[in-house]
C-alpha cells in the first residue's frame, strides 16, 4: 500500500492548525484563561528591570540599605508571582488538553470502523497506528506549549521592546537591528522545516508498519529463516527517518543559530554603546542596567522562536495526516435506514437474489474489466447454495458483496425482494453473518469473540449452543474455559481452531442469512464430518451462500453454482453438474489448487 502524501510546499500552516477548532472550541475558556496568565506572568517578569533601576539609581546611589532591602523584597515578591501564575496556566491546560486528545483519537477511530473495507484495503495499519497516536501526542504538545507561548512571547516582546524605546531610544534601536533578518530566516525555515516535517512523519508510519508485519508475522520469518532479511529492511527505513530527523536538526540548528547570534550581538553593541554613555554622563547607570535586564528577559522569548516554529510545523503536518483520514468518505447510509426492517419482515420470502451484479474493484484502473460480470443467481429461502469457482474467480468478492464489505458497481442484490442498500448497513449485518477463510480472532476471551456474532445481551446458553454446532468443545479443556484469552489474532491456537471459533462466530445469532467463506478448510478429517453433521441442522433454518472447494464441503448444500470467468455460468446439483459441465468436474477432481479467491 502507497499511502496519500500530500504536498506541504502550498500548505498555509494556520489554515491547516484552525481545523482543530471544533475540538478546542468546548475547553476554549480554559485555554484562553491559561494564555491570559501567562501572559500576565511573562509581563511581571519585565517589571523585575524597573525595579532594579530604582534600586540602582535610588538605594544603592544614596546607599540607603532600608530601600535596598525593600527593593530586594519586591524582586522576591515578583518572581514568586511569576512563578506561581506560570504554575496556575500549567494547571489549567492540562485536564482540557487530555481531553481533546483523548475526543480526536475516539472520533479517529469511530471513523475508522465507518470506513469502506476498500479504504483499509489501500492503507497499511501501521499509517493508521502513528496518526491515532505520534500524531496526536504532537497535537497535544502543540496546544499545551507553543499555541500559548507564541502569543505569550510575541506579547512579551512587544511590551519589552516599549520598556525599552522608553528607557533610551539610541540603545532601543540597536536592540531592533537584527529584526529583519531573523524575521526572513524564520519566514525560509518555516517552509524548508514543513517539508521535512511531513516526511519524517510519514516515515514514522512505515516504520511502525514494518514492526507491526513483522511481530504479526514471526511465525512466518522464523519458519523460513528470514530474520536478517527482515532486520535489513528494518535498518533501511530506520536509517532514512534517522537522516530525515538529522536534516530536522539541521534545520533547527540553522534558525538557532541566527536568532541566538544576532541579538547577542545587538545586546553586545548595546552593551558597550551604554557604557560609553554613562561614562559620559549621558545615562544613568540605573537606567542601563534596567535596559539591559529587559533586553536579557527577552532572550527566552526570542530563542524560543525556532522551537516553537518547529513545533507548530510538525503540530501541522500532524492535523494535515490527522485529517487525511477523517476526510475519507465513510460507507454511506441510506435514506431507507431504520424504516427497512419493517419492509423486509413484511415482503414475501424470496431469498437471497444476486440480479446483473457487476464489480470492479474501487482503485482499479479506468477502463479494467470488472472482476464479476452480470452475475444472476437466486438462493431459495431456506436453502443452502455452494459457490464453486477457479482460483480468482471471484468466489470471496462476490460473498463480501452480500454484507456490504464492498458495493456493487451495478445491479442489485435482494434480501426476501429488499435491495440491500435500502437497509442500513446495522440492519443488513445483523440478518447477514459471515464466516471468512482466514478468521481474525481478537485479543479477548473466546467467549467474547464468538459472542461478537450475536446479538446484545446473549449469554452463556447461545455460547454454548455456538460451540456445539461448531464442535468447539476445546474450548472447555482451556485453562480458563470460555474465558481464556486466545490473544492476538488468536495464534496460541490451531488454524482448525480458530477456524471453529469463527463458524461459531457466525451461527450464534441464529441469522436468517449465512455466508460462509470455505468454512472447513482447516479441518482435520474426522473434525470437518462432525462439524459437518452439526452444520446441516443449522442449514436448515437459514438461507446459506457457501464457498467452497472440496466436495465435502458441497455437499452440505442443496445446489452448487459454478462461477467462471465473472458469471454464473452453471446451477444445480452436484450430481448434475458432475455429469453435464466438464469445468466442475475438473474442479471437484482435486486437480486444481492454489490461492482460494
Amino acid at each position: 500500500m502507497s499511502t496519500t502524501r500530500a504536498t506541504t510546499r502550498d500548505r498555509s500552516a494556520v489554515r491547516t492548525l484552525l481545523r482543530l477548532w471544533p475540538y478546542v472550541r468546548p475547553v476554549r475558556a480554559r485555554l484562553f484563561t491559561a494564555a491570559v496568565v501567562a501572559v500576565v506572568a511573562s509581563c511581571t517578569g519585565l517589571v523585575i528591570p524597573l525595579v532594579l533601576k530604582w534600586m540602582v539609581d535610588g538605594p544603592v546611589a544614596g546607599r540607603d540599605p532600608a530601600g535596598v532591602w525593600l527593593g530586594a523584597l519586591c524582586l522576591l515578591l515578583l518572581g514568586i508571582v511569576e512563578a506561581v501564575l506560570f504554575g496556575t496556566r500549567r494547571w489549567l491546560v492540562a485536564r482540557p488538553l487530555s481531553h481533546v486528545e483523548a475526543e480526536m483519537r475516539a472520533g479517529l477511530y469511530r471513523h475508522l470502523q465507518r470506513l469502506p473495507a476498500a479504504f483499509h484495503d489501500r492503507w497499511a495499519s501501521g499509517q493508521l497506528l502513528s496518526r491515532a497516536t505520534t500524531d496526536l501526542m504532537l497535537l497535544r504538545m502543540f496546544l499545551a506549549f507553543p499555541l500559548t507561548f507564541l502569543l505569550v512571547n510575541t506579547v512579551t516582546i512587544l511590551v519589552g521592546v516599549v520598556i525599552m524605546l522608553v528607557q533610551d531610544w539610541v540603545l532601543g534601536l540597536v536592540i531592533l537591528g537584527p529584526v529583519v533578518p531573523v524575521m526572513w530566516t524564520c519566514v525560509v525555515f518555516e517552509r524548508r522545516y514543513a517539508e521535512v516535517a511531513r516526511r519524517a512523519q510519514d516515515q514514522v508510519g512505515d516504520l511502525t508498519t514494518v514492526v507491526e508485519e513483522s511481530v504479526l508475522g514471526i511465525r512466518v520469518i522464523k519458519g523460513f529463516g528470514r530474520h536478517r532479511s527482515q532486520a535489513r529492511a528494518f535498518h533501511l527505513l530506520s536509517g532514512r527517518l534517522r537522516g530525515t530527523e538529522l536534516h530536522k536538526a539541521r534545520l533547527l540548528a540553522t534558525i538557532w543559530g541566527v536568532i541566538v547570534t544576532l541579538p547577542e550581538a545587538a545586546i553586545g553593541a548595546a552593551l558597550v554603546l551604554g557604557a560609553v554613555r554613562v561614562a559620559d554622563g549621558e545615562l544613568s547607570a540605573g537606567t542601563l542596567v534596567a535596559f539591559l535586564s529587559t533586553a536579557l528577559a527577552l532572550r527566552w522569548p526570542v530563542d524560543s522562536i525556532g522551537f516553537l516554529l518547529a513545533m507548530s510545523q510538525e503540530a501541522a503536518t500532524a492535523t494535515e495526516r490527522y485529517f487525511e483520514v477523517r476526510d475519507e468518505a465513510p460507507e454511506e447510509e441510506t435514506a431507507g435506514g431504520t424504516a427497512a426492517r419493517p419492509r423486509a419482515r413484511a415482503a414475501a420470502a424470496d431469498g437471497l437474489r444476486f440480479e446483473g451484479v457487476r464489480f470492479r474493484h474501487p482503485d482499479a484502473p479506468p477502463g479494467s474489466p470488472p472482476l464479476l460480470d452480470r452475475v444472476d443467481l437466486h438462493i431459495r429461502p431456506g436453502e443452502s447454495m455452494a459457490l464453486v469457482g477457479a482460483t480468482g474467480s471471484g468466489k470471496t468478492t462476490l460473498t463480501a458483496l452480500v454484507p456490504r464489505l464492498y458495493d456493487v458497481t451495478s445491479g442489485r442484490i435482494t434480501l426476501d425482494g429488499v435491495d440491500i442498500t435500502a437497509m442500513s448497513r446495522e440492519e443488513l449485518r445483523a440478518e447477514v453473518a459471515v464466516a471468512f477463510e482466514d478468521p481474525t480472532l481478537f485479543s479477548a476471551s473466546v467467549g467474547e469473540n464468538v459472542l461478537m456474532g450475536a446479538a446484545d445481551g446473549a449469554g452463556r446458553a447461545e455460547l454454548d449452543r455456538a460451540l456445539a454446532v461448531a464442535r468447539a468443545e476445546f474450548v472447555h479443556a482451556l485453562p480458563q474455559g470460555a474465558d481464556t484469552r486466545v490473544g492476538e489474532q488468536g495464534l496460541s491456537l490451531s488454524g482448525g481452531q480458530r477456524q471453529r471459533l469463527a463458524l461459531a462466530r457466525a451461527v450464534v445469532g441464529r441469522p436468517r442469512f449465512l455466508v460462509l467463506d470455505d468454512p472447513l478448510s482447516a479441518l482435520d478429517v474426522h473434525t470437518e464430518a462432525a462439524v459437518e453433521a452439526a452444520l446441516r441442522r443449522v442449514l436448515a433454518d437459514t438461507t446459506a451462500l457457501i464457498v467452497a472447494h472440496r466436495p465435502s464441503t458441497v455437499l452440505l448444500a442443496d445446489r452448487v453454482a459454478l462461477l467462471s470467468g465473472g458469471r454464473i455460468t452453471a446451477v444445480g446439483t452436484h450430481q448434475e453438474l458432475l455429469r453435464a459441465d466438464a469445468e466442475y468436474a475438473h474442479l471437484m477432481s482435486g486437480e486444481e489448487r492454489g490461492d482460494r479467491r
